[in-house]
């Protein structure tokens, strides 16, 4: 009981004072922890969706992201700078249905590729986590249009989000959650928009000092009256994976279940993360 004590005991000990490892793949909820003045965090990983939907050009297939990337770095002890994105998104297409942008697709076989949506995001802790009371912060992020129309895997809009982040680690184990609204364009007009309710719940349970069991629901809700515009849909996640960290790399794998009609049934994650010391704060 005693060396089990003290495994816990030294689990939460790195979770609280690594902040550097504070965002959590595969999870994507998002921690207010920031990583730390002067740190640079790195992640990396594959990802493969069975069944995605793509409403708007009306293209279903498996889906693989080689490799989806994020960078986030830390501009002072209490915010950072993240972005997200990937380099080459490929659909495998087994279904085409009519939709409002197919006439868009150039798309003449059964694949089609272009690169992901890159999310430009500013994190901010705003209180500290101190003795009941959980750590909370501000998230604003802004979707660029990177994927195209003509390949069917974009929307050609920009969408911004705001989320409150919450944050409580008891014993060895850490919850998370957020709350917050996003404003998305329909990309069928430039006249349009859908605001959308977002959410997400995480959890870590750590089984050693390097070791840990994670898990999520994640998604958004649309709230228009009537149909969303397509795109802008109501979706969720759900996810469980695991995690092991060695010095500042930690590895991890996961895998998830679709929420609703248009989600993929099942998706698997892949991927690695690295911190480190890359500048001084003044």
């Amino acid at each position: 009981m005693q060396r089990r004590y003290i495994v816990v005991l030294a689990a939460v000990a790195l979770a609280c004072a690594r902040p550097g490892l504070a965002k959590q793949r595969p999870l994507v909820t998002e921690d207010p922890e920031p990583i730390g003045a002067g740190r640079v965090l790195v992640e990396t990983g594959i990802d493969f969706a069975h069944d995605q939907t793509y409403p708007v050009s009306g293209l279903k297939g498996n889906l693989w992201r080689v490799p989806s990337i994020g960078i986030s770095i830390g501009i002072s002890s209490i915010a950072e700078f993240q972005i997200d994105g990937g380099f080459f998104d490929r659909l495998s297409i087994n279904e085409r249905r009519a939709a409002p942008l197919s006439s868009e697709l150039t798309v003449t076989g059964d694949t089609t590729h272009d690169a992901q949506d890159v999310v430009v995001a500013t994190k901010i802790r705003v209180v500290p986590e101190h003795g009941l009371w959980p750590g909370v912060g501000l998230r604003f992020a802004t979707k660029l249009p990177n994927a195209s129309n003509e390949s069917g895997l974009g929307t050609d809009t920009f969408d911004f989000m705001t989320t409150l982040l919450a944050g409580k680690t008891v014993q060895s184990v850490r919850v998370v959650g957020n709350i917050g609204f996003g404003i998305f364009a329909d990309p069928t007009r430039g006249d349009r928009q859908n605001d959308l309710l977002l959410y997400g719940l995480s959890f870590s349970r750590a089984f050693t000092a390097r070791a840990d069991m994670v898990g999520e629901v994640n998604g958004r809700v649309s709230t228009r009256s009537g149909d969303a515009f397509p795109g802008t849909e109501s979706r969720g996640l759900l996810k469980l994976g695991g995690r092991y960290t060695q010095g500042a790399i930690r590895v991890d794998g996961g895998i998830s279940i679709g929420l609703t009609s248009i989600d993929p049934p099942v998706g698997i994650t892949a991927g690695v993360t690295y911190v480190f010391d890359a500048f001084k704060v003044p």
